[in-house]
């Protein structure tokens, strides 16, 4: 996330942006839910433009 993102913006993206691919929960929602990282980073990629070497 902060690679992507930056180290300040990271924490509000994950906070704060509802992503369909999590069934609509932020990042830090699906975490609290139990879900797994690899899950969660898949829909990070599927919902923002993730270059290649990050995915």
């Amino acid at each position: 996330m902060n690679q992507q993102f930056g180290e300040n913006y990271a924490g509000s993206v994950a906070k704060d942006h509802v992503l369909a691919e999590l069934d609509g929960r932020t990042i830090e929602q699906a975490f609290a839910d139990g879900e797994p990282a690899k899950r969660v980073w898949q829909a990070v990629v599927a919902t923002f433009d993730v270059p290649s070497r990050l995915r």
